[in-house]
């Protein structure tokens, strides 16, 4: 694994996945929230946006987390592997709510430092139809390259960790632990199964 994707609905823990597999197999990490974030939450514009992310996706390695549904068609065919954090929708939605208390008027690391955590109403409605609204369009993009990119499905915490205690960086990025597959998850689920909710 060198240039590593992490996506998932908000609050699935994908900054806090990125970070740990960076430092297990010592890969440089790209939060895209830092970047198209600016100060008092301002957004990146759409063009701007495309530009800065195909910039990232030249480098030789890297583990980017982010869903930004507008530019993964550029980020699927530039990564090798795929890791889907699909994890049920009420813990999202409490590790979300649990952030935001952790992190009260301050702006956590993977972000620009002006811009203080916040739960809005319209990142909570996001959480919760995530399942039904932008899940299975990504699994679709999934299964369409699931022949040629590994996709490793997290539903859990308990399979996150399995998957992270088999992360190793030398010799190449290996999997000890866990059996990912071609298009499965660690314990051999198809990438098109129904989630919990």
């Amino acid at each position: 694994m060198r240039r590593v994707l992490v996506i998932g609905s908000g609050g699935a823990g994908k900054s806090t996945l990125a970070r740990t597999m960076g430092e297990r197999l010592r890969l440089p990490v790209v939060h895209l929230d830092a970047l198209y974030w600016g100060a008092g939450w301002t957004t990146t514009p759409k063009d701007e946006w495309a530009r800065t992310v195909a910039q990232l996706l030249v480098a030789d390695a890297w583990v980017m987390d982010g869903n930004y549904s507008g530019t993964l068609d550029l980020r699927i065919p530039a990564a090798d592997t795929i890791v889907f954090l699909d994890l049920p929708r009420i813990v999202c939605l409490w590790r979300a709510v649990r952030r935001r208390l952790a992190f009260h008027r301050r702006a956590r690391t993977d972000i620009h430092p002006e811009c203080p955590e916040r739960l809005t109403w319209q990142f909570v409605e996001w959480i919760w139809t995530y399942p039904r609204g932008q899940r299975p369009r990504e699994l679709e993009r999934l299964r369409a390259v699931a022949g040629e990119k590994r996709i490793v499905v997290l539903r859990s915490s308990r399979e996150t960790a399995r998957f992270v205690a088999g992360l190793r960086s030398h010799g190449g990025a290996q999997l000890d632990a866990v059996s990912t597959g071609r298009n499965t998850t660690p314990t051999g689920k198809t990438v098109s199964e129904k989630p919990g909710t």
